[in-house]
């Protein structure tokens, strides 16, 4: 509703990414009402949800950044340089091309770009990159950092805040500027740092921490965050959201070590999906990662060798002899490990446990560290052209990676069954794959993904309660009430789910029990139309055409399209002789929903009964305009223009209705009436 004109502008800053009110305890508390607006920008000019201005807007924002990104890496690896005249140099214009270039056609961007709701990872991660280019311009006129703007700095700061009002990730770009602050512009040699502040040493100014207004500076920057994260939590108005245990399983976990030893096998998948992209999936959770519950799991081993390769980096960063090294290896992993801690666990839960998404920003550290070693490989091998055309093959297996990948987001089906081989203990993904068929009509086959999906997640309540609906359509009563009881067990607030027992207890004709299961959907769901629709026909069946009509009336007045409680309140008083008040009941219809054909026919049939053949001709003839397959349309016409006296006009509609549908109930005994009708007219005239 946030996208639509008549949502008000200031409730997009009280609502959450969905929707919903940021002070309520069952929001989300994903605040990013840029991104909102972004989206009812497009809405606006689409004129609806018309996806192809989603998706441009998407790609041009991911253009946007990869060209952003060969200035940021110019100055990630090659140094803050400016000439005389203030324009920034690019001193290492190859590096930097070759990491922008890997950075545009990552395949684990794939889902930011082809994903509706990655916009707000697109905007937080172009906004970022403009904070830390903001942040480098303040020492234009003196690199060296004694003299800077302020107006820079704190224009990096307000960048830094729209990032954060476009995914909370954002704010991490003031840690990332105070680090190349103090690395790049006061060129301050951490080790050194470490030791002189472990042995008390007074000569601490000698190191730059005190000098070129480095404090001043990383002040400004805590003060900036300190702010705009008070200023969440107050919008916020409630603590954290809650999060379910399939969501994150290791952060429900009774033991610390198992805690521990998951998010860092969490952290190891993260660190694969960036080095070899080639099992991509929607969705990670529900049981796609079993938990590592002792160290004899085999996948310890991935812990290993992530932890291996962070702490040589990070030796490498603080004793390396070479400066530039310490330097470039430091930022690299500054942008690979400062943007992911919102996504760690460490300091709240998160409601996933591998997400793409949340990668794009660390991917420009992975990305700098790769293009680095690239560069030392250079200078050492001998055969240059062969490492040219492994770089060069590495761009073009992404490339092709990420055709495939995006082939995969352009239909339902493509990227729910992609999912299947990379998560097939994922019941989140049968649960898709079982839907989807279910549009399309494969009960069948849906069937047997939603019975793997509760299998797998025996707590599954939505499997339960969209196989029940299957079962219930095809009969098979019994199982579907099993299913549905039991969904509503777990979950005693699943207002569908109670509505669907009801359904199939009227079916078993359990009349008590499924007057009872409506009213408690209701109760969950105050603003439920379809449970009204439903339990009207319960109703009609007891013979209860006073409650029948009040419960439709409803329906109709919590959803004014609502074709079937209006068709439905018409018939009954059509069949119970109430003709001027079903007429005017069709009448009230056809003002809300002038299209609908089946209230065309309905309100026909009131009319042909009060002998207002005329406009019932009308709406009969418009009703098989719109929809010309329908015997029973046909059979009726000709039921009005029989009863008019228009014989010739009710043979030819009976003979298409016949044709239509040769069992049409009633349609022959009328026609053969006919018949004999014209036959006798015909004798008479030859007498």
């Amino acid at each position: 509703m946030d996208l639509r004109a008549e949502t008000p502008l200031g409730d997009l800053w009280h609502h959450d990414f969905w929707g919903g009110k940021l002070s309520s305890n069952t929001s989300h508390k994903s605040y990013r009402p840029l991104t909102v607006l972004t989206f009812r920008i497009n809405y606006l000019f689409a004129g609806g949800f018309h996806p192809v201005g989603f998706h441009v807007i998407n790609i041009i924002l991911h253009c946007a950044i990869s060209v952003l990104m060969v200035d940021v890496f110019s100055i990630l690896l090659g140094g803050l340089q400016y000439s005389s005249k203030g324009r920034r140099l690019n001193l290492a214009p190859k590096a930097s091309l070759l990491a922008a270039s890997l950075f545009a056609v990552h395949p684990v961007h794939t889902e930011c770009v082809a994903g509706i709701v990655g916009r707000a990872d697109l905007l937080c991660a172009l906004f970022f990159l403009l904070s830390f280019l903001g942040y480098c311009k303040a020492f234009r006129e003196n690199k060296e950092g004694n003299h800077f703007s302020i107006l820079w700095v704190l224009a990096s700061v307000l960048l830094g805040a729209i990032a954060m009002l476009c995914k909370e990730q954002g704010i991490t770009v003031l840690g990332l500027n105070a680090v190349f602050d103090a690395l790049v512009i006061n060129k301050l040699n951490i080790l050194e740092l470490i030791q002189k502040v472990l042995h008390t040493d007074k000569s601490l100014e000698n190191v730059g921490l005190f000098k070129k207004g480095l404090l001043f500076r990383i002040t400004l920057l805590l003060s900036g965050g300190a702010t705009m994260l008070c200023m969440r939590w107050r919008i916020m108005g409630t603590g954290p959201p809650a999060f379910t245990e399939v969501d994150n399983p290791a952060s429900f976990a009774d033991s610390l070590f198992v805690r521990a030893i998951n998010y860092n096998y969490y952290y190891s998948l993260n660190a694969w999906l960036l080095l070899c992209p080639w099992w991509l999936c929607f969705d990670w959770s529900m049981g796609c990662i079993p938990l590592i519950k002792s160290v004899s799991d085999w996948r310890i081993i991935a812990l290993a060798a992530l932890w291996f390769c962070l702490i040589a980096l990070i030796c490498q960063a603080l004793c390396s002899q070479d400066s530039h090294k310490r330097r470039i290896l430091t930022l690299g992993l500054g942008f690979l490990i400062i943007p992911f801690l919102p996504a760690s666990n460490l300091f709240f839960r998160v409601g996933f446990v591998v997400a793409e998404r949340v990668i794009y920003l660390p991917s420009i550290g992975y990305c700098m560290l790769l293009t680095y070693g690239f560069s030392l490989l250079s200078k050492q091998a001998k055969k240059k052209k062969m490492l040219a055309a492994a770089v060069l093959g590495i761009l073009l297996i992404n490339v092709l990676r990420c055709v495939i990948r995006s082939n995969q987001w352009r239909s339902e089906e493509q990227l729910f069954r992609s999912a299947l081989s990379v998560c097939p203990l994922n019941a989140k993904v049968h649960y898709n794959v079982g839907k989807n068929l279910a549009d399309k009509g494969n009960q069948t086959a849906a069937i047997k993904y939603y019975r793997e999906a509760v299998r797998l997640n025996p707590k599954y309540v939505h499997a339960m309660n969209n196989l029940g609906n299957i079962l219930k359509e095809r009969n098979e009563l019994q199982e579907a009430e099993g299913l549905l009881s039991l969904a509503v067990q777990i979950q005693p607030d699943f207002a569908a789910a109670w509505m669907n027992l009801g359904i199939v207890q009227n079916s078993l004709r359990r009349f008590e029990e499924a007057e009872q299961s409506y009213w408690t959907a209701i109760k969950h769901r105050k603003k439920y139309p379809d449970c009204y629709y439903n339990l009207g026909r319960l109703y009609a069946d007891l013979n209860r055409h006073i409650d029948a009509l009040n419960a439709w009336r409803n329906a109709t007045v919590l959803k004014p399209e609502h074709s079937l409680a209006w068709n439905n309140m018409i018939i009954l008083l059509d069949n119970t002789g109430n003709l001027a008040q079903a007429e005017a009941v069709g009448r009230e219809a056809l003002e809300l929903i002038p299209n609908d054909h089946s209230l065309m026919f309905s309100l026909a049939n009131v009319l042909g009964k009060s002998q207002k053949y005329k406009e019932s001709e009308a709406l009969f003839l418009k009703a098989i305009k719109a929809n010309p397959n329908a015997a029973s349309y046909h059979g009726n016409l000709a039921v009005l223009y029989h009863r008019w006296g228009n014989l010739d006009l009710a043979k030819k509609h009976y003979e298409v209705s016949l044709k239509l549908d040769p069992a049409a109930p009633g349609t022959k005994e009328n026609y053969s009436l006919l018949k004999r009708k014209l036959e006798q007219l015909q004798k008479k005239g030859n007498v």
